[in-house]
């Protein structure tokens, strides 16, 4: 069965040539995701995960250190020595829990907020304008693909993300 919107390519069975124009795809789209925000980083002597640890820390404004590390997948000397920078600079406030004072609970300083929000308007820009040219059912479609590419660890985390939206 066709879809006549992808130029007749049979969306059931892809040949190793179209996959790999796939991934590649995906390869180019990634540094063009990511080069915006690069180049800001780049001026606070920062990296992607420095982008990383502010984007969910923001999403989730008093979050655990340690769902921290289970959402990025990173080992905890990792992220401490990102978190530590963070916090040195003053972009990220850890305060100890009230009800578990083991606890480090996260949260962006008003510094760490004109940061990620700089640094995130740089990719909404991007994907705003993609998903404008390739249109409404391409982006539906485009969603599909990206969570079902997710490992499932990672897929109930963005699913919860998904949820603290509405």
């Amino acid at each position: 069965m066709a879809d006549s919107s992808s130029g007749g390519e049979n969306l059931l069975f892809l040949t190793d040539e179209q996959l790999r124009k796939g991934i590649e795809a995906m390869f180019f789209a990634y540094r063009g995701f990511t080069a915006d925000p690069d180049r800001i980083l780049a001026q606070h002597d920062y990296g992607r995960a420095h982008h990383r640890a502010l984007h969910f820390i923001n999403r989730s404004q008093g979050t655990t250190v340690s769902n921290l590390l289970s959402v990025l997948g990173v080992t905890k000397q990792s992220l401490n020595r990102v978190l530590r920078t963070l916090i040195a600079d003053g972009l990220v406030e850890a305060r100890v829990g009230r009800r578990d004072r083991r606890e480090r609970h996260l949260y962006l300083t008003e510094a760490g907020r004109t940061l990620e929000a700089e640094l995130s308007e740089a990719q909404r820009a991007r994907m705003r304008a993609a998903y404008r040219a390739a249109g409404p059912q391409a982006v539906a479609g485009f969603r599909q693909v990206l969570e079902a590419m997710m490992e499932e660890d990672m897929r109930r985390h963005y699913l919860a993300l998904k949820e603290t939206r509405r």
